[in-house]
């Protein structure tokens, strides 16, 4: 038995979540996220809590166990509190600016780079050199966030370039004259 996809997953107060016919919706002070799952896993509300269970043991509907479970515990975290990824740029002249709700960046290239929010999602940029991606949906703040990082990723020699916040870069040693 998966040990994650047995967990009842808790609906807190202020937090309204329907089931019909394996399509979830989940509405909370934050906003509402919806998600279609597989039709062979079972989601049920009981109480204040929802139970997902597999039909049987194969090793699909086990697969699908926990990540149904994970998925709808992510949408009810995320209309309590949200999710958000922060980005740091490292490098002479690399920084970030709002212009509106776009995000524009400099960091190296002859022109600047402009992201346009997808809906559900906003940019702030505390500092010059710090990006912070902010949502209801993990997954599309996730994807996001490595979309702006893929524009000038994080190079191994001089550090430069858009990385996470927790991410380590590990650096290498340059040539050495002979």
């Amino acid at each position: 038995m998966s040990r994650i996809g047995k967990m009842p997953v808790a609906i807190p107060e202020g937090v309204q979540v329907t089931v019909e016919n394996n399509k979830v919706t989940v509405k909370g002070p934050k906003g509402s996220l919806s998600r279609e799952f597989h039709n062979d896993i079972i989601i049920k509300t009981e109480d204040s809590n929802i139970i997902v269970e597999r039909p049987s043991d194969q090793k699909n509907h086990r697969a699908l166990h926990g990540l149904t479970r994970s998925l709808i515990n992510n949408m009810i975290a995320g209309v309590v509190g949200g999710f958000q990824k922060v980005l740091v740029l490292e490098g002479v002249g690399y920084r970030a600016a709002l212009q509106g709700k776009k995000l524009t960046l400099t960091v190296g290239y002859s022109h600047p780079v402009e992201f346009e929010p997808p809906e559900g999602i906003e940019f702030e940029v505390p500092a010059p050199n710090r990006i912070i991606v902010k949502g209801i949906d993990k997954e599309l703040v996730g994807q996001i966030a490595a979309n702006i990082r893929a524009v000038r990723e994080p190079e191994p020699y001089k550090g430069k370039g858009i990385r996470y916040e927790d991410e380590v870069v590990r650096r290498k040693e340059g040539k050495t004259g002979a």
